[in-house]
């Protein structure tokens, strides 16, 4: 993965141009996964969930041509977040009406036991965003630093070991597992923020 899921200005100007495949690929690679990620962590199935990802993706493109990016009217993100909610509100309600064999009798029931209230909706959509956007900056920063050092971090901040744990599996002390795992974080910081900016 090399572009961030971070929406640019600039990006969303070239996706007006249908014609810009390179626009359009770099606009997928970074929201394709969070749509998809959102969709299944509502409780649609790997085969429903892509479909979902396909009809919102269709939708950005159908509004492409016409999209004026106003930070003043809203994030582009929270746009997206908007015509994802309401395709999986869709979906949801045509499969009410027509329901597809799943092998599983209870998929529907689980579907309907866990709609998550329209708070919590934006909560996990912004966390998915979150989630991508970390990852992004990870493998960005990941070549800046010794092995020991990330993996320091890699075992406290992503595996939840404690210092103590990780110092005994990588051979250091306890401080200076911490002080790496400090250096990854700031770094990781500085890399959010500047995806952001753009």
């Amino acid at each position: 993965m090399d572009e961030a899921p971070a929406t640019r200005a600039s990006l969303l100007v070239r996706i007006r141009d249908g014609k810009d495949g390179d626009a359009w690929g770099e606009f997928v690679r970074a929201y394709a996964p969070v749509v998809y990620g959102y969709a299944r962590k509502r409780g649609l199935q790997d085969a429903d969930a892509a479909d979902l990802m396909q009809e919102v993706l269709r939708s950005v493109a159908g509004a492409a041509a016409k999209l004026v990016y106003d930070p003043a009217r809203g994030s582009f993100r929270g746009w997206l977040f908007t015509v994802t909610r309401n395709k999986l509100y869709t979906f949801l309600e045509r499969y009410r009406r027509h329901p597809r064999g799943s092998g599983d009798e209870g998929s529907q029931d689980r579907l309907e036991e866990h709609p998550a209230p329209e708070a919590d909706g934006a909560a996990l959509w912004d966390r998915e965003y979150e989630t991508r956007l970390a990852g992004w900056a990870m493998e960005r920063v990941r070549g800046g630093f010794r092995d020991h050092t990330w993996r320091a971090f890699h075992l406290t901040a992503v595996e939840g070991k404690s210092a103590r744990e990780a110092g005994e599996t990588l051979g250091m002390s306890p401080g200076a597992v911490l002080v790496a795992k400090s250096r990854v974080l700031a770094r990781l910081r500085q890399e959010i923020q500047q995806l952001q900016g753009e």
